[in-house]
């Protein structure tokens, strides 16, 4: 079950094994407006046009050329490797709720696989989830569906909201992470952005490699180079954003509740399926730092045999399991 709290979000640390709720009236289940913060509503423009850019050019899968076996692989293999160990494993099990820890090199390995997926710092990412749980549905929520569905899905991230516009504003939810220099450098003069470039061209580059000595001429390497690029860079990173989102649009309005949380929080399979374990949502708001989602027997989540399995090989430790209740079992 949550739990309310007025604890100050000056005082919020991913250890706490609290949901932070806030104790006003209403439900969150009611309508909500835009975030004070985000009005009035200002698209901005560089995040805007990426997002294009990056869609239109997923949109080349559908033409003959770009088509090749490989790199639809590797679009598939990219979902789980930068998708579930950079996203849902990394970014949001362990940086934002530290469902467990594990060796420093190891944390960075995964959060460079979550700046790949074109979803901002790690250190940003953070602190907009944890905004998220400490005001979930109500109007201070940076992306809740009870705004509207857009809103939710893909509006929040392409318009500006002054309280996360600058690293400045945000620090204090994230104050764990930025006393390490690694996540205080990707976010000076947007390194995380580098990051996710590069590995597009790596992965391009190694695309034009293999199409030559599979084709052997330049033509195919060209080819190759160019399916790589579409299909394991475009269009996982399309796939992977939009599970991401779904998160956020579709598992507050759509699904079964496991337990009574003082949001709309749902368990949506769909979504859990999409998102490695990501849709098992009610389930998380109600224990935000354990690291198992999926809290029924046939709840799949990926992500936590993942966890499970580094924790076998020593790799992960202190993991958080959920106390599950009759409600859950």
């Amino acid at each position: 079950m949550s739990i309310a709290t007025d604890k100050p979000v000056d005082s919020f640390e991913p250890g706490d094994n609290t949901e932070v709720i806030p104790t006003g009236k209403g439900d969150g289940h009611e309508r909500v407006d835009y975030p004070e913060a985000a009005k009035p509503i200002r698209v901005v423009w560089s995040y805007a046009i990426v997002l294009v850019l990056i869609h239109a050019v997923a949109l080349l899968a559908v033409l003959p050329y770009l088509f090749t076996w490989s790199g639809v692989v590797l679009a598939i293999l990219g979902h789980f490797v930068f998708g579930m160990l950079g996203v849902t494993v990394g970014y949001h099990r362990l940086l934002t709720h530290r469902g467990f820890t594990c060796p420093t090199w190891l944390e960075h390995t995964f959060a460079t696989l979550g700046m790949c997926n074109l979803q901002d710092s790690p250190a940003r990412w953070v602190a907009i989830h944890r905004l998220h749980h400490q005001h979930s549905d109500h109007q201070p929520d940076p992306h809740t569906p009870l705004a509207n569905f857009f809103w939710a899905h893909v509006g929040w991230v392409v318009c500006r909201h002054r309280d996360l516009d600058r690293t400045t504003h945000y620090e204090r939810y994230v104050r764990d992470l930025l006393r390490d220099p690694f996540y205080l450098r990707m976010e000076r003069y947007n390194g995380w952005f580098f990051v996710f470039v590069a590995h597009a061209i790596l992965i391009t580059f190694a695309g034009g490699v293999f199409g030559y000595f599979v084709g052997g001429s330049m033509s195919e390497a060209y080819r190759y180079a160019a399916s790589w690029y579409v299909w394991a860079v475009a269009v996982r990173t399309v796939f992977v954003l939009h599970g991401t989102w779904a998160v956020n649009s579709l598992t507050h309005v759509s699904g079964y509740r496991n337990y009574e949380t003082r949001d709309n929080s749902r368990n949506n399979w769909l979504v859990a399926l999409w998102s490695h374990g990501e849709g098992w949502h009610n389930n998380h708001h109600a224990q935000p730092r354990a690291a198992r989602h999926g809290h029924r027997w046939w709840e799949y989540d990926m992500s936590w045999w993942v966890i499970a399995t580094l924790e076998k090989v020593g790799l992960a430790k202190n993991v958080v399991r959920p106390k599950l209740d009759q409600a859950a079992e």
